[in-house]
């Protein structure tokens, strides 16, 4: 008996333990801004960590089963404990499951340090080298404080507290973990998380809910100009960089830290972690931002975000592509934190690095990216017969066709697709001088003031015209106009070009005539085609109804690597020890393959800008005008 009291003890400790951490955690997430939350979704938490999270975690199936044992062998066990010794039930047949639970969680625990032993480099060391041995204690206690009472044993009283230390051991990581920013603060701040979601969207029941990525609008209003200090995150926002597990997953998928800048999404987060909490990251124990030390970086809720907790550095290195949010288990904004941030430098600092402040003057005073005169927009196509889609006229497929137009290069991708619409008898018409920048580069370089101008002009002229469905090459054009429009009062249907490829072959409006290539094609996924919008098969069905078959690279469809041509990243041009586009090449020349296939301007130019002996790059648009020998 002395052993179940000992462990009703520790428990009601831990639980008054719990409830000060809960606390003095909830006080840290107060400091942000307030934010009306749907509470429903605290409901909704079961079935978003058990259904909505599962595609995330099962990509790792050791990882996911020995999170199992673990988690559901903790869960199952403070119930157990709860129950039968916190009110003092003491029911045998709760000991036998009691005992279960431990062995479950101790099952689990075993395989997380087996794991440690052997850790990859992207986990954070320190306080979670020592979790999965603290978690060992606390499962053997279980198991043994259930077996004792399960077969009536009468324990030594040396041998009941070493035994209830062991039990209070793994109490204490949990219950005063969380107040005091242990390992352990995940598991209540990231249920909550999920509960309380930035994004409650990514919940929901379609396929393009769930995916939802368009950024939310600012109010433009003196206190709704991005984030400069921590305090101006929204309170559910503190509350997801808590929820962290500092698994690394993002450092492995971000683009520029494998290119050596100065960026990490992990790092990143637990900066903010450490801002919110009024701290320094002297006690980080994961990988640096490449070219920085550990310990440089502090902050309070209500200091200054740049320069003294991150580096603007850091903020402009990130390319937007997402890869970090895509393969969190825990469901973190990543980048929308980024722009955030970036918003605030833009808007009230107003320095953009290097030719980024360039390219939003440009936008300001001519509504392109490089200062070109709208009326050149379409010089490449003076022999193809376009129609321009004039104020009140109509046509089935407005094509719009973005900045690549003013590019020579692309300009020949451009004269592919539009003929190879034409080949199959499309009504089509582009908007001349009227087509004005959509606004994306200026969002993701946080101009948000110019993304409004820009995006509402857009939408206005496009009312005055009549269109069943909007075209475009460019998958940041699609992204916008798609998903992030609608909010700006904007809402069209509209489409990749990929997209419209693929169903003219799929309906036999398109019939090629001689093979698309001769030589193996692998295919580089968009980030803002791929991750954006969801869309990994249209393109690989187009290069199919062609004859290609595609070899893929190891990153590939909604994984696949960002060239770096997003986000602004090549007109902030931060440097690191190698570019990203030269990696992704190495990808493409390791299949062996003679062609990259792409399906964005951004990701040609990008791509074509490698020197050195690699594959040829090639719009999918001009492998099918040349499969149907109209290139």
């Amino acid at each position: 008996m002395l052993l179940q009291n000992l462990v009703s003890t520790i428990f009601w400790l831990a639980v008054l333990g719990l409830t000060w951490g809960m606390a003095r955690r909830a006080l840290i997430w107060k400091t942000g801004r307030s934010r009306s939350v749907d509470m429903r979704g605290l409901l909704q938490i079961p079935k978003r960590y058990f259904v909505d999270l599962h595609d995330v975690v099962a990509r790792e199936p050791f990882v996911a089963r020995a999170h199992v044992g673990v988690a559901g062998g903790a869960i199952l066990a403070l119930a157990l404990v709860a129950v039968n010794y916190g009110l003092g039930l003491y029911w045998a047949v709760l000991d036998g499951v009691l005992l279960l639970a431990g062995l479950m969680m101790l099952a689990g625990s075993i395989a997380m340090a087996s794991r440690r032993r052997n850790a990859p480099e992207r986990l954070s060391k320190g306080p979670w080298s020592r979790l999965p041995y603290s978690l060992m204690l606390f499962a053997i206690a279980v198991a043994l404080v259930g077996a004792v009472a399960l077969t009536g044993t009468a324990l030594a009283p040396w041998l009941a507290g070493l035994v209830s230390l062991a039990f209070a051991a793994g109490a204490a990581e949990l219950a005063l973990g969380i107040g005091l920013g242990g390992p352990m603060k995940h598991a209540v701040a990231g249920l909550l998380h999920l509960g309380l979601h930035p994004r409650p969207e990514r919940f929901g029941t379609t396929s393009e809910k769930r995916f939802a990525t368009a950024l939310q609008p600012l109010k433009l209003t003196a206190d709704d100009m991005g984030v400069g200090k921590p305090a101006d995150f929204a309170w559910n926002k503190l509350l997801s960089f808590d929820a962290c597990v500092q698994c690394g997953k993002c450092e492995a998928a971000c683009p520029a830290f494998a290119a050596g800048q100065p960026l990490n999404p992990k790092k990143l987060i637990q900066d903010l972690v450490v801002g919110m909490s009024g701290k320094s990251d002297a006690h980080y124990a994961g990988s640096p931002y490449p070219g920085q030390k550990i310990g440089e970086h502090a902050g309070a809720p209500g200091l200054p975000i740049v320069n003294g907790l991150i580096n603007s550095d850091t903020l402009w290195s990130c390319t937007t592509c997402r890869a970090c949010v895509q393969e969190c288990p825990m469901l973190i904004e990543h980048v929308d934190a980024i722009v955030d941030m970036r918003r605030h430098i833009t808007l009230v600092g107003g320095v953009v690095p290097n030719k980024g402040g360039e390219a939003l003057e440009q936008l300001r005073e001519t509504d392109t990216v490089g200062g070109f005169p709208l009326t050149a927009r379409h010089h490449w196509a003076a022999d193809l017969n376009v129609p321009v889609l004039e104020a009140g006229a109509a046509t089935d497929w407005l094509v719009l066709v973005g900045e690549g137009a003013f590019d020579m290069r692309y300009q020949r991708t451009l004269r592919a697709f539009i003929k190879t619409l034409q080949k199959a008898g499309l009504k089509i018409a582009m908007l001349g001088a009227a087509e004005t920048d959509c606004g994306d580069l200026a969002r993701r370089l946080g101009d948000e003031a110019g993304f409004q101008r820009l995006s509402k002009q857009l939408i206005t002229t496009l009312k005055t015209r009549k269109f069943a469905h909007i075209v475009t090459p460019d998958p940041h054009i699609f992204h916008s106009l798609k998903n992030e429009f609608p909010a700006m009062g904007g809402d069209f249907d509209v489409w990749h070009h990929t997209q419209l490829m693929a169903e003219l072959l799929a309906k036999g409006q398109l019939k090629p005539t001689r093979a698309g290539s001769l030589e193996a094609v692998t295919y580089h996924d968009p980030c803002y085609l791929g991750r954006y919008g969801r869309e990994v098969d249209a393109p690989r069905s187009v290069l199919k109804g062609i004859g290609i078959k595609v070899v893929e690279m190891e990153r590939n469809r909604e994984r696949g690597r960002c060239c770096g041509g997003g986000g602004g990243a090549p007109f902030t041009d931060i440097p690191g020890s190698t570019r990203i586009p030269d990696i992704r090449i190495a990808d493409a020349k390791s299949t062996g393959a003679g062609i990259v296939a792409v399906a964005c301007p951004n990701c040609t130019a990008m791509l074509e800008g490698v020197v050195g002996p690699r594959p040829e790059v090639r719009d999918i648009a001009e492998l099918v005008a040349h499969a149907l020998e109209v290139a």
